[in-house]
């Protein structure tokens, strides 16, 4: 009986493992092309799976060559891939949307992009406005030494300044003067874009000039009321993105200035380190 029990077990456990190899490894992505292309680039830079030659910065799970792990993707909306941490082994999170759920990149994260300046994030404006006063003053104010400082004190490598010639925050070609009493909207997500145009806007009001911060969850909205008028500029997104936006919707929104960049990176759900995407 005891013999008869061993080999049942041993039967069990030997399914349980087919079972749960069958099952893979999930991990979860965000589902627009640009960013999702981003994630999937950090897997491959560090050799977990290989891409279809030449699929690029706008890449999708179908552009996998080689997944030696069989790891199952899941696209989520990315300001929702954090909500589904806890539901898979491994998510790949933008770095905004991380903050806002309390993770820290430099020290949660188990994979980080380097702080290249491909994925900076841009402040855009309607096609047309680059040459506005408006627009040039936000430009000087967000590139000051200010933001700089701010971005470093506050963000732990897990935001990036990409200026470098800092201003004093203002432009000397700008009449701050004609300027005076005038509100610059700006459509942002609220971390950490909101909270650096919050030293935005106290530079601005030092001449009379008020900044209107109004946030966004999602990645669609900012360049629709930019697009239409609504709202003068936004700061939410990185040139690949805006790029692959204008040309799906139409739009012609510009960027005009590449103030800082946020590594994006992998953290585990399930999994408490690496050992589960090791390769070989």
């Amino acid at each position: 009986m005891k013999r008869i029990l061993s080999v049942v077990l041993t039967v069990l456990l030997a399914l349980s493992g087919v079972c749960a190899l069958a099952e893979g490894i999930t991990v979860a992505v965000p589902n627009d092309t640009t960013n999702e292309a981003r994630a999937l680039l950090l897997l491959e830079a560090n050799g977990i799976i290989k891409l279809k030659e030449g699929a690029g910065i706008t890449a999708t799970k179908e552009d996998i060559e080689e997944n030696p792990l069989g790891i199952e993707f899941q696209e989520v909306e990315a300001a929702m891939v954090p909500n589904v941490l806890a539901d898979v082994d491994y998510a790949i999170i933008n770095n905004n949307y991380a903050i806002d759920a309390g993770l820290k990149p430099t020290r949660d994260s188990f994979l980080i992009e380097g702080a290249g300046s491909f994925y900076a994030n841009v402040i855009a404006v309607k096609a047309g406005n680059e040459e506005d006063p408006a627009t040039k003053a936000l430009v000087a104010a967000v590139e000051s030494q200010q933001v700089a400082d701010f971005i470093t004190a506050t963000y732990d490598g897990a935001v990036v300044s990409t200026v470098e010639n800092p201003t004093d925050g203002y432009d000397a070609d700008v009449d701050y003067g004609a300027l005076a009493g005038t509100t610059i909207t700006v459509a942002a997500s609220p971390a950490p874009h909101a909270q650096i145009l919050e030293i935005v806007k106290e530079i601005l009001a030092a001449k009379d000039v008020k900044v209107e911060i109004i946030e966004y969850s999602d990645y669609v909205q900012p360049n629709m009321v930019v697009d239409s008028g609504e709202v003068f500029a936004n700061y939410f997104q990185h040139q690949p993105y805006l790029d692959d936006f204008n040309a799906n919707n139409g739009t012609e929104v510009v960027s005009v200035s590449a103030p800082h960049v946020e590594p994006m990176a992998l953290y585990g759900g399930k999994q408490a380190d690496l050992t589960a995407l090791t390769v070989g």
